[in-house]
């Protein structure tokens, strides 16, 4: 028997991978994600998102990836830096291939006008170009950001051709001032907060009431610890939880208890001493 059996639930409520169907409208994921709405809308350019780990940048993203592709009128894609070595040109030619162009151009005095004409293409056709870059604190190339200024410059009267959207670690902010001029084209920057006490409580009831619980498993004291031990950061709650479930399970206790978290939370080195 699984924890989830055990506890009357469809599926484990704590996943740390992205899944838009526990997305939770906090306050501050709804505004981040209106704001990204709001600039893939307008066109503005470049967007910066940062957020300290595990507060749920990638859910975001995807969700915000999620919410515009339910709406032809864009195009939008998402790249994922995994290590700081990224070149300039590798980007650039997965930018053309995300946007629609088949046979882009290893050369890069093609591939700019390449670029230019399926912008412009699409802008014609009524659709706006979106990328998502997510883990954009692992770019520190300056002839990165340098060919993102250039992308800006891609724009015809009252309009952008093409959003770009950064999303990363604090840093980010730091990597992109070696750029000053792209430092200016910024044209919506903000941070993502972490969740409040009251917050962090609902979001715990709502990912258990999506994977099924018909009854409160947590007593109110754990979720008040469940905080105190989080800091309100949605990956911290997320380990603490399952971890807690499956402690509780072992146990066979009908509630997720105080002495439970503590426990948990010492196990996973989030107790001062």
């Amino acid at each position: 028997m699984s924890y989830e059996q055990f506890y009357g639930l469809c599926e484990q409520p704590f996943s740390n991978s992205p899944d838009s169907r526990f997305f939770f409208g906090s306050e501050p994921h709804s505004e981040a994600l209106k704001r990204l709405m709001y600039a893939a809308e307008t066109m503005k350019g470049l967007v910066v998102m940062t957020g300290d780990i595990g507060t749920g940048k990638t859910t975001l993203a995807r969700m915000a990836l999620e919410k515009l592709g339910s709406d032809d009128r864009f195009v939008e894609s998402m790249i994922v830096m995994v290590h700081t070595e990224i070149s300039a040109s590798w980007l650039l030619h997965r930018i053309a291939v995300q946007i629609g162009i088949e046979n882009p151009s290893e050369a890069k005095e093609t591939l700019i006008p390449q670029l230019y004409s399926r912008l412009i293409n699409l802008h014609d056709q009524g659709k706006k170009a979106v990328v998502i870059i997510d883990e954009a604190n692992m770019i520190t190339r300056k002839e990165v950001f340098e060919e993102f200024r250039g992308l800006m410059n891609l724009e015809v009267p009252g309009s952008k051709l093409i959003t770009l959207v950064l999303i990363g670690m604090p840093e980010l902010e730091e990597n992109i001032k070696t750029d000053p001029p792209l430092q200016q084209r910024i044209a919506i920057k903000f941070a993502l907060k972490k969740l409040d006490r009251g917050t962090s409580i609902a979001y715990i009831k709502y990912r258990m009431k999506v994977a099924g619980a018909q009854k409160e498993i947590f007593s109110d004291a754990a979720l008040e610890n469940i905080y105190d031990f989080s800091g309100g950061t949605p990956r911290l709650i997320n380990t603490i939880c399952d971890n807690a479930l499956l402690e509780s399970f072992l146990m066979k206790r009908e509630k997720v208890d105080v002495p439970v978290i503590i426990s948990v939370a010492s196990d996973l080195g989030l107790v001062k001493i």
